[in-house]
């Protein structure tokens, strides 16, 4: 049972109307679905104002992501966390020589990642923690290409320093192997020795992402209507639905209605990272809130709406544009049209194979099918089985998951069909090849040849009444086609270039006149035929890359 002042889903409102004869049709929200996301375009440029950088912390697991956040922020939270493990998703802001840093304290990368599969560009730069006694491990790796397809910048924090096996030299080389080449090597990404235990290197740190956000010109408009992602959430017995929210634009206020996924409500207070109540958040401040109607997913958009009406518009709104987002990257098959709409420029892959070998192996012969038009883009390459880590890099990349002589495991593959993402699996290296390479000619820009079919002449000319003139044709060598071309040319000069708006054989509407018959057609805008014109059907034939 409803209430009159409950609001139905659509699919709900759908059914019953379909049991009423009719089919309901979603009236498209054009203003609500314009303010999706978060983004500067069309703001006023002397409206917009500098902003704190927002900052992740990724690397291999006990390599000392955690207590280098807890040397930042110079408070201990480390040793209370079961094995050291973060327990869940925090956001946490320091200041630093008068600047604001804002910090997002996640799991790992799979969680960096998910959140960007939903369209949400949460982090301005990564900082990648590299033990200097272990070395880069495979979650490393993992890390490296998470943060290189999201497009983020990358800071290097060579932690353990103070370790007597600790050789940072190591590790450095070892980035130059992953394309990481460092700033005292002649590269452009800043590596910066540190010891979290110690608190050493710690100011470097600081004042290197000082650097990198001052180039990126990190701004927003805090004047607007507040707008930015769902970190975290969580349902607390006594208080209901929290979400930890960090602002992106905008100033977020107590009393504002606000939108996030499917669920909205007013803001009803608001902590900070000190647990302390605030009454107002610019751009780049975490902030938890209460007063949604649910638990939104973290990298949902949330976003300040007008009024309740406009409120639910907007919810309706978002609901639909994240199911249209929802698409992975698709499959080798659609790799063609995919290009031809401009929707993409390389085949991105993720590359899992049996042993490390194979990784080489694959990899070096897939890349020799590069050509200046198409390339294959390796988003991760690594040695294991296909995981949801792996399904959901994909979906945030737009890539197709290759596995070579592995397998997926449980619940990889039901999320690759919950994300659209199409995982291909091989057992022959020559076939996955192959079907690389049909998928690359497919990217290749199409060129075509103009092919003649054949020749007919007119014989007669019809008027069939007031606008319709049809031309009586016999066809002296191959076929007149429906879906062709036609040059008309008179005294051997080309007077029309056209579609044929109607092909006849006798009173029968045909695809096709072929060598010896007779028939008549119509010519879009064309109306001035002459017995004796020449037809000539031409066809463009894509010419087979090679």
């Amino acid at each position: 049972m409803y209430s009159i002042n409950e609001v139905i889903d659509h699919d709900v409102a759908a059914q019953i109307v379909e049991d009423f004869g009719f089919i309901a049709k979603v009236a498209e929200d054009k203003e609500g679905a314009a303010r999706l996301g978060v983004s500067s375009e069309g703001e006023d440029p002397t409206e917009l104002q500098s902003r704190s950088p927002v900052v992740t912390i990724l690397g291999h697991v006990d390599h000392g992501k955690t207590t280098l956040l807890d040397a930042i922020r110079n408070t201990r939270v480390a040793a209370g966390e079961a094995g050291g493990i973060t327990q869940h998703i925090g956001a946490y802001q320091v200041e630093y020589n008068g600047n604001k840093i804002t910090f997002l304290d996640t799991p790992g990368h799979a969680a960096f990642t998910a959140m960007r599969a939903r369209g949400a560009k949460v982090t301005d730069i990564a900082i990648l923690v590299v033990a200097a006694d272990d070395g880069i491990m495979p979650q490393t790796i993992e890390a490296i290409d998470h943060a290189k397809a999201a497009g983020v910048p990358i800071i290097v924090a060579v932690n353990k320093v103070d370790k007597a096996n600790a050789n940072p030299d190591k590790v450095k080389q070892q980035l130059v192997e992953r394309e990481l080449v460092i700033e005292e090597w002649g590269g452009d990404v800043i590596a910066v020795e540190v010891s979290a235990l110690k608190g050493e290197g710690i100011s470097d740190l600081l004042e290197n992402i000082l650097v990198v956000a001052e180039v990126a010109e990190l701004k927003a408009n805090p004047n607007r209507n507040a707008a930015g992602v769902v970190v975290e959430s969580r349902v607390d017995k006594s208080r209901g639905p929290v979400a930890t929210v960090l602002v992106q634009a905008g100033t977020l206020r107590i009393g504002d209605y606000v939108v996030a996924g499917s669920y909205k409500g007013r803001v009803k207070a608001m902590l900070n990272d000190l647990g302390k109540r605030i009454k107002e958040a610019g751009p780049s401040t975490p902030v938890e809130i209460l007063g949604l109607d649910g638990v939104p997913d973290a990298g949902e958009f949330i976003e300040v709406a007008d009024d309740e009406k406009a409120g639910r518009q907007m919810a309706e709104a978002k609901t639909q544009e994240l199911q249209t987002q929802a698409r992975g990257g698709g499959t080798l098959e659609d790799v063609y049209s995919r290009v031809e709409t401009g929707e993409i420029t390389s085949l991105n892959l993720i590359l899992k194979t049996d042993v490390q070998g194979s990784v080489e192996a694959v990899r070096q012969a897939l890349e020799k099918l590069n050509t200046e038009k198409t390339r294959v883009n390796f988003v991760h390459s690594s040695a294991g089985s296909i995981t949801e880590n792996d399904v959901t890099l994909a979906s945030a990349s737009n890539a197709v998951v290759i596995g070579f002589n592995v397998q997926s495991e449980p619940g990889a593959r039901s999320l690759s069909r919950q994300l659209d993402v199409n995982i291909k699996q091989y057992g022959v290296i020559y076939t996955l090849v192959d079907d690389i390479e049909s998928a690359l000619k497919g990217m290749m820009e199409p060129t075509y040849k103009d092919v003649v079919d054949g020749e007919a002449t007119v014989r007669a000319v019809f008027n069939v009444g007031r606008n319709t003139v049809v031309a009586g044709f016999y066809v002296n060598s191959g076929k007149i086609a429906r879906d062709a071309e036609i040059h008309l040319l008179r005294d051997k000069e080309q007077i029309y270039v056209g579609k044929i708006t109607s092909l006849k054989h006798f009173k029968n509407d045909v695809r096709e006149v072929a060598t010896g018959l007779e028939g008549g057609l119509t010519l879009e805008g064309f109306k001035d035929f002459e017995e004796g014109d020449i037809l000539e059907p031409h066809r463009r034939e894509k010419i087979e890359v090679k």
